[in-house]
């Protein structure tokens, strides 16, 4: 895809990590810090304005990223490792760092090109407070059934309806969504009282809006022992929001991954970041 405004300009993807919960979402907003304006402001100080990048996922305020990715058409050529330590510069203070760099063609679409994007939810499960962790993953003091949540997770894999677990103010033009696979994983925490950590691994094409937040917050229930396994699929085929269970707390979230036909930092000698959270 290709916006004639840029037409003949380098185009550059971008690999980024962030701290959600210092931003009020992805997009730019008059009057709030978000991702894409403090990258864009970033760029401002390298480039010739205006700036207008876009991204794979558009997270909420308060959702983390380990790898998302994102385009933008500069002035001019730029070496990829004096582009990338320029950039992460200028984005001091802010928690944002370009991991990566690569030209693309001017067809490259960040969002429109992805094939598959991959989100994780963390809870930690102990009883005493998580100070170190605030902000980072969903503390819960009660135990979780992992088998029961593995066998209701089963229900949402698919392709289905997902209208209950879509938020009222979803943008979609449909509720039809296909959930590759949904991975449930138990680990223990460094440490003899640190408690344990539940991870839900997501993978689809595209995701509704609080749709993994909403998934997990019903899933939670079943852990809990508050639902059946099989109430999932009541649920869900319900396509009500009023039958979901409760949505989980944003910062819990984090875009993990996104695939491409052809990785567009394939062709670096960086390596895509490696999923590891254990400090």
């Amino acid at each position: 895809m290709r916006c004639a405004l840029w037409e003949g300009m380098p185009r550059y993807a971008l690999l980024l990590e962030y701290l959600g919960s210092a931003f009020a979402g992805w997009q730019r907003q008059s009057g709030q810090t978000t991702v894409q304006g403090s990258i864009e402001a970033a760029l401002a100080r390298l480039d010739p304005p205006p700036h207008s990048i876009a991204a794979a996922g558009r997270t909420d305020s308060g959702v983390h990223a380990l790898a998302q990715v994102a385009h933008c058409d500069l002035q001019r050529e730029w070496a990829l490792p004096r582009l990338k330590a320029a950039l992460n510069d200028h984005l001091r203070p802010a928690p944002v760092a370009v991991l990566c760099a690569a030209r693309v063609s001017d067809h490259w679409h960040a969002r429109f090109c992805a094939q598959e994007r991959r989100y994780l939810y963390r809870i930690l499960v102990r009883q005493a407070p998580a100070p170190l962790w605030a902000g980072r993953l969903w503390h819960i003091t009660h135990p979780l059934d992992i088998e029961a949540m593995r066998c209701a997770a089963r229900h949402l894999i698919g392709t289905h309806d997902f209208t209950t677990f879509r938020a009222a103010a979803c943008q979609a033009r449909s509720p039809i969504k296909t959930m590759d696979d949904i991975r449930i994983e138990q680990k223990q925490m460094e440490g003899a009282y640190s408690g344990h950590e539940v991870r839900f691994h997501f993978r689809a094409r595209s995701f509704l809006q609080h749709q993994v937040r909403s998934m997990v917050g019903t899933l939670e229930r079943v852990g809990a022992a508050r639902w059946r396994p099989d109430d999932v699929k009541v649920a869900l085929h319900a396509r009500n929001r009023r039958a979901c269970g409760p949505v989980c707390p944003a910062h819990g979230l984090y875009l993990a991954g996104v695939r491409y036909a052809t990785a567009p930092f394939a062709q670096t000698q960086e390596a895509m970041p490696r999923l590891s959270l254990t400090s």
